[in-house]
């Protein structure tokens, strides 16, 4: 791979991230104007009932560890590929290995939050699957879109 290809890429993937903390921040931003305390965006948007409630609370607190601890394999990965770019001697392969490293990683986060959406699927009735949805689909940011509802 050559390194400008690698450095435009490096580059894109930054950009994306900080607009899609940006966008994040405002959403929350907004959010929390609104918000009854303690009571995530996801609750509240889908309207569950008590049974809905409790099964989602059961699957949200594993879930949210692991993709906080997906979160800042990412942020070390990244670290990583970015010092390998910055090295005072290249080493391609040591890009080409630290880029894989971190491709695999955002593949094993997507995952990760695909699993835990089947089984919010498995708990919401059809209009709350079809709003859940339509909440998903406003933000281009999957993963990130899935924290923002679930915390407050």
């Amino acid at each position: 791979m050559k390194i400008t290809t690698l450095r435009l890429s490096l580059t894109l993937s930054l950009l994306f991230n900080l607009g899609v903390l940006g966008a994040l921040g405002w959403q929350q931003f907004a959010d929390r104007s609104h918000a009854q305390p303690g009571e995530p965006l996801l609750v509240r948007e889908l309207q569950l009932d008590d049974e809905q409630r409790q099964r989602w609370q059961d699957t949200e607190g594993p879930f949210l560890r692991e993709l906080n601890q997906s979160t800042l394999m990412i942020q070390q990965q990244r670290n990583l590929l970015i010092e390998s770019i910055f090295a005072e001697q290249l080493d391609h392969q040591r890009i080409a290995i630290a880029q894989t490293a971190l491709a695999e990683q955002q593949n094993h986060q997507q995952g990760l939050v695909i699993d835990q959406l089947l089984r919010e699927r498995q708990i919401l009735n059809g209009t709350q699957r079809q709003r859940l949805a339509q909440l998903l689909t406003h933000d281009s940011s999957l993963s990130s879109h899935v924290e923002m509802l679930h915390s407050e």
